[in-house]
C-alpha cells in the first residue's frame, strides 16, 4: 500500500478544452466521479502523522491561551477574537495540510510540536521565577491532582475534530489541491477519507445510549433500542433526502461507495438500530465478543464464498446493478463490518467511562491506550498476511482493524495534549483552557507551589467562547450544512479546474461560514435537536 515517488505531485485533470460548451458542461458530472474513482489510498504512516495534527493544533491553542493569560492577567474575553483564534489554530492548519502543504506532510506536526515547547517554555520560565520550585516537585503535585470524573475532555474533541477533518475533504477532495491518495480507495487501500469514515462510527458509539447508561445507574434493557429509534429517524430522513436531491438534480456520485440508493447515513442509522438490538440481548460489558462473532464470520464468508465477488462485481461479473440488493450491495454488506466497529466503540465507551478522578488514574489509562496501539497494528498485519488488503468498500476484517487502532491512536493523542495543557494550567494560576479537563484539588496539594484549582465557573464562562463547545451542541446540524454547501459550490464552480489560491479561499470561506453559524447558535445556547 506504501505509495510510489509519483503520490507527491497532485493528480492533474483532464483537459476539455477542446471540447464545445454544450458538450463540456455534459461532461462535467463524469468529469468530477473519475476525479474521485480509481484510488489507491495512501500509506498508514502518512495518515499517522496526518492524525498528530489536531491534538497539536489544541495543544498549541491552549498554550497560547494561558500565554496570554499570564501576560495580560485575564483570558481573552472578546467573542470575536476568540472565533479567530480558534479557526485559525484548529481548523486552518488542517485544511492547508491536506492541500497545499501536503508534500510536506511529514515537516508539519515537527514544526507544531517545536512551535508548542517554544510557548510552553517560555511560560515556564516566567513561573519558575515567581513559584521557585523544584521541577520534579511540580511533577509529584500535578500527579496527585483531583479530577472531575464526569468530564472527558478528549472523546468531545475526538468527535469534533471527525465532524471537522470530514467537512473538510468532502469539499476539499473535488479541488486538484487534495491529493488523490487521500481520496477514498476504489477497492483496496487506506485513504484518510476511508479512515473518517470508520471514524465516524467511532465517535458515534463512544456517547451511543448503552455508553452513557453506565453513568446513570442501571435502566430496562431494552430502553436503549427504545431511544436508538426514535433517535435515528433524522438520519433515515436525511440519507432520503440525500438521495432525492442527488438524483434530482444529478449530482455527481461514487456508486462503488455505497452503490444506486444508499448512502452514509443509512448506514449510521441501521448500524446503531443493530448495535442496540444486539446489546439488549448480549451483556453491554462483552460488547467486543459480539463484535469479533459479527466481524470474525462475515470475513470468512468474504475469503470462502463467492460473497466479495459478488460485492466487487456483481450478479453477472461485471459490475450490474440489477434489483435492490445488487444495486446497492457495497451499502450493504458493509453494514457487518461497521457494525464490529460500532460495538467494540462501545466497549471502548464503557472502559473510558470508568470512573477515574486524578492525573495518576489517567496516565494508567493512557498506559492502556497505548498498549492497544501496539497490540491492534500487529493484529492488522496478520489480518491482511491471512486474509487480504483493508478494503473500506466490503468492509473487511482488516478495515475494522485498522479504524479501531488508528482511532485509538487518534483518542491518545488527545488525552496526550489535554494532560500536558492541564499540567501547564497548574503552573499558572487563575488560567483555564475552555474544553479541557476540570480540576478539583485537595486544599493542601497546590498552595506550596502556587498551584490550585480551577474556578469553577469559569468553565462554564470560557464554554461559550470555544469553537469546540459551539459544533459539539450542534454536531448533526454542521454536518449536514457542509453537505449541503458542499454541493452548492460543486453546482456553482468548476472545482477540478481551480487553481490553488482560489481553491484555498473556497475552502476557508465554506469552513468559517459553517463555523459562524455554530459559534452564533452557541452564543444564544440554541441546540437544533428535537428529537
Amino acid at each position: 500500500m506504501q505509495q510510489d515517488v509519483k503520490c507527491w505531485s497532485f493528480l492533474k485533470p483532464v483537459p476539455v478544452l477542446g471540447f464545445p460548451e454544450e458538450e463540456r458542461r455534459m461532461s462535467q458530472k463524469q468529469l468530477k466521479e473519475a476525479f474521485i474513482s480509481n484510488l489507491n489510498g495512501t500509506s498508514l504512516l502518512e495518515i499517522t502523522a496526518g492524525l498528530s495534527l489536531p491534538p497539536l493544533c489544541l495543544l498549541c491553542r491552549g498554550l497560547l491561551l494561558i500565554l496570554y493569560y499570564l501576560h495580560h492577567g485575564k483570558p481573552v474575553s472578546s467573542r470575536t477574537y476568540s472565533l479567530l483564534l480558534d479557526f485559525l489554530v484548529l481548523v486552518s492548519p488542517l485544511l492547508f495540510s491536506c492541500t497545499v502543504l501536503s508534500p510536506i506532510l511529514y515537516f508539519i506536526p515537527a514544526i507544531l510540536a517545536a512551535f508548542c515547547a517554544g510557548i510552553f517554555s517560555k511560560i515556564y520560565s516566567q513561573t519558575r521565577r515567581e513559584a521557585r520550585a523544584p521541577f520534579g516537585q511540580i511533577v509529584k503535585e500535578f500527579q496527585k491532582a483531583c479530577l472531575d470524573p464526569e468530564c472527558i475532555p478528549a472523546i468531545t474533541v475526538f468527535r469534533v475534530y471527525v465532524n471537522v477533518l470530514t467537512s473538510i475533504s468532502i469539499l476539499a477532495v473535488d479541488f486538484p489541491q487534495y491529493p488523490r491518495r487521500f481520496a477514498k480507495a476504489e477497492t483496496y487501500g487506506t485513504g484518510a477519507m476511508d479512515f473518517g469514515v470508520g471514524a465516524f462510527i467511532f465517535g458515534n458509539a463512544l456517547v451511543c445510549p448503552e455508553v452513557r447508561q453506565k453513568a446513570h445507574g442501571t435502566q430496562p434493557r431494552f430502553s436503549s433500542l427504545a431511544r436508538q429509534v426514535f433517535s435515528v429517524w433524522p438520519l433515515v430522513s436525511l440519507g432520503a433526502g440525500r438521495l432525492l436531491s442527488v438524483k434530482s438534480i444529478e449530482y455527481h456520485e461514487h456508486t462503488s461507495e455505497y452503490g444506486v440508493h444508499w448512502n452514509f447515513f443509512f448506514t449510521l442509522a441501521l448500524v446503531r438500530l443493530a448495535a442496540s438490538l444486539l446489546l439488549a440481548v448480549f451483556p453491554k460489558h462483552k460488547a467486543w465478543l459480539v463484535a469479533l462473532a459479527v466481524a470474525v464470520p462475515y470475513q470468512l464468508l468474504l475469503s470462502t464464498t463467492s460473497l466479495k465477488a459478488f460485492i466487487l462485481h456483481g450478479s453477472d461479473g461485471r459490475g450490474s446493478r440489477l434489483g435492490f440488493l445488487d444495486a446497492n450491495r457495497e451499502g450493504l454488506f458493509s453494514l457487518f463490518g461497521y457494525l464490529a466497529i460500532y460495538l467494540a466503540s462501545v466497549q471502548v465507551g464503557l472502559w473510558l467511562l470508568q470512573r477515574r478522578s486524578s492525573v495518576r488514574g489517567w496516565l494508567g489509562a493512557l498506559g492502556g491506550l497505548a498498549l492497544a496501539v501496539v497490540v491492534l497494528p500487529v493484529l492488522l498485519q496478520l489480518c491482511q498476511a491471512c486474509t487480504e488488503p483493508v478494503s473500506r468498500r466490503v468492509a473487511n476484517l482488516p478495515f475494522c482493524a485498522w479504524v479501531l487502532s488508528h482511532c485509538l491512536l487518534l483518542l491518545g493523542f488527545f488525552v496526550l495534549a489535554d494532560l500536558a495543557l492541564l499540567f501547564t494550567k497548574l503552573l499558572v494560576k487563575g488560567s483555564s483552557v475552555p474544553c479541557c479537563w476540570k480540576v478539583v484539588q485537595p486544599p493542601d496539594s497546590g498552595k506550596k507551589h502556587g498551584m490550585e484549582a480551577e474556578p469553577v465557573g469559569r468553565q462554564d464562562k470560557l464554554s461559550q467562547l470555544c469553537l469546540i463547545s459551539a459544533i459539539n451542541k450542534n454536531q448533526l446540524l454542521f454536518f449536514l450544512l457542509a453537505n449541503v454547501m458542499t454541493g452548492a459550490v460543486n453546482i456553482l464552480i468548476d472545482t477540478i479546474h481551480s487553481k490553488a489560491a482560489f481553491a484555498l479561499c473556497v475552502l476557508h470561506l465554506y469552513m468559517f461560514l459553517n463555523c459562524l453559524i455554530m459559534y452564533v447558535l452557541h452564543a444564544r445556547n440554541i441546540v437544533l435537536k428535537f428529537w
